[in-house]
């Protein structure tokens, strides 16, 4: 996909997000106006024009999209980085069938662009391990995940 814009996600973005993952996302600071970047794992396609994710609902970055609606997903997929540019609101501001306060947040595709430098490609993608009870971590996202597949 290098060099080339897109307009929707590509069957492997789309299917890379299908489950937890990590991903960077970039709003614009709400009192700053300038760049805010977020490590998120609770992210789900929607479909190939719509991204979920769910944050805490008293994070910086409710108060963000509140402001200002321009949001970029940044991803590691198919041994590229990507950029998913959009718009975003909020869709619930706290999600039902979840223990925590969460709110689920919209993303409505503009672009997504390759975005690796030239002549390289990613030979290992981000792996993280969650620091509290694994159990309760398995649990917790498939509740979240699964509350965001029928929104």
């Amino acid at each position: 996909m290098a060099n080339r814009v897109e307009s929707q996600l590509t069957e492997i973005l789309f299917q890379s997000l299908q489950k937890e993952r990590f991903v960077i996302l970039s709003t614009v600071d709400f009192e700053t106006g300038g760049p805010n970047v977020n490590a998120l794992s609770w992210v789900l396609a929607k479909d190939v024009q719509t991204i979920y994710f769910a944050v805490d609902n008293r994070s910086r970055i409710i108060e963000n999209i509140n402001k200002h609606k321009k949001t970029v997903l940044t991803l590691l997929v198919d041994e590229s980085t990507f950029s998913v540019s959009g718009d975003a609101f909020i869709k619930m501001q706290k999600m039902d069938d979840v223990p925590l306060k969460l709110a689920l947040i919209q993303m409505t595709i503009n672009e997504v662009r390759d975005v690796m430098f030239y002549g390289s490609k990613i030979v290992t993608e981000p792996e993280y391990d969650k620091t509290y009870d694994k159990k309760a971590a398995e649990r917790l996202d498939h509740q979240i995940m699964e509350a965001m597949r029928i929104k």
